[in-house]
């Protein structure tokens, strides 16, 4: 699969709490957690399990950035 979006991180699900319609998803990014809160439906039908490999896909309008100062 081609996707335009270029903000494509590959990481391994580490969580999956489900709810009663969405489910919170915690993937380890080259030891980063990325959370990605997706349908309970979504997690069914693409297998999703601790351990399992996957690409983290980011589009948004905005992006803020913040400093240490």
């Amino acid at each position: 699969m081609k996707l335009s979006a270029r903000n494509q991180l590959r990481g391994t699900v580490v969580a999956i709490r489900k709810g009663a319609a969405i489910a919170n998803v915690e993937v380890d990014v080259a030891g980063q957690r990325i959370v990605a809160s997706i349908t309970v439906e979504a997690v069914d039908e693409l297998g999703l399990a601790e351990g399992s490999e996957v690409t983290v896909v980011i589009k948004a309008s905005d992006v803020i950035l913040a400093t240490a100062d």
